[in-house]
């Protein structure tokens, strides 16, 4: 069977990336406005959450052709973890530096926001499609 092409790929990747935003932002909100819970604390239930969902969805569907055996998926998420860290480091690190160099983006946080999450998105499929699931030459 062939494999999908980039565009499929990335199209599907956003779209799970979606899915991963709504399990995060949920997880989120709920454990801070239901149950009191600190915002750090919240944040990394959350974000392991969302990359959990996240890993499950892109490893059955974005790259279902490059996925390895069952017996290395613990190496497997915990690339993938790595991936999803570093592009939030990312994001995190594109939004601060457009805020700090345009101050008047703090009217307008999510201009910074979004800009962020495009290079978080980009790195993210890039190390996903490289490093996690690379293509398998048989």
């Amino acid at each position: 069977m062939k494999s999908p092409s980039i565009d499929k790929r990335f199209f599907l990747f956003t779209l799970v990336g979606g899915v991963g935003f709504i399990v995060d932002a949920s997880i989120l909100t709920v454990m801070i406005k239901q149950f009191g819970f600190n915002l750090y604390i919240a944040r990394s239930v959350s974000f392991t959450c969302a990359s959990l969902a996240t890993w499950l969805l892109n490893r059955s569907l974005t790259f279902r052709d490059n996925t390895q055996a069952a017996d290395i998926r613990g190496s497997e998420y915990i690339k993938y973890v790595t991936v999803q860290i570093v592009g939030a480091l990312i994001n995190l690190l594109v939004f601060v530096l457009l805020t700090l160099l345009w101050p008047q983006l703090g009217e307008l946080p999510v201009v910074p926001l979004a800009v962020g999450a495009v290079f978080g998105l980009l790195f993210n499929f890039a190390g996903t499609r490289l490093w996690v699931y690379p293509d398998r030459h048989i």
